[in-house]
């Protein structure tokens, strides 16, 4: 089996071939550090505005540099491994700057998308993905979940 988790270049040879028989590209990001319902609601609306969806994954370096030293709780292969086991992923790529701009060019969705809490003029990459011809899509997030609301639970609970 081949894995989801690919490089920058290996993933444009991987989708070359089948956006050339007509599969749309989608594409999102996130940091995906302790999984819950709002992700996986999210990805697989996400999933469904094409035919082949690549997750950008935020690297732990990344997480770092924008939440602080005591992020991400998972590591960056366990956060991949996890969302690889969901149905609507297809692809999986890392990236260790603070946001994915350099990714999405190097990648051209047909469609990006992101949660509707962005206000569409403050989507990276989203003027890019327009003037090349694709869309920008926001998607409704689940209230009142987070990752940082788990963490605030947990410490709340147990310190």
């Amino acid at each position: 089996m081949i894995s989801k988790i690919a490089g920058v270049k290996e993933l444009i040879n991987r989708i070359a071939p089948l956006r050339r028989s007509g599969k749309q590209v989608v594409f999102t990001n996130g940091c995906f550090d302790i999984m819950h319902a709002g992700h996986v609601r999210y990805l697989e609306a996400a999933r469904s505005e094409g035919e082949i969806l690549v997750v950008g994954i935020n690297s732990d370096k990344s997480i770092k540099s924008i939440k602080g030293e005591n992020r991400p709780i998972m590591p960056q292969d366990q956060r991949a491994e996890v969302l690889a086991g969901l149905w609507c992923v297809d692809y999986i790529v890392f990236f260790d700057e603070p946001d994915p701009l350099r990714l999405i060019q190097a990648i051209k969705p047909d469609t990006l998308v992101k949660g509707e809490d962005w206000a569409e003029d403050k989507i990276i990459g989203a003027d890019f993905v327009k003037a090349d011809g694709g869309k920008v899509v926001r998607v409704a997030v689940v209230p009142d979940i987070s990752t940082s609301m788990i963490i605030e639970k947990i410490i709340k609970m147990y310190c």
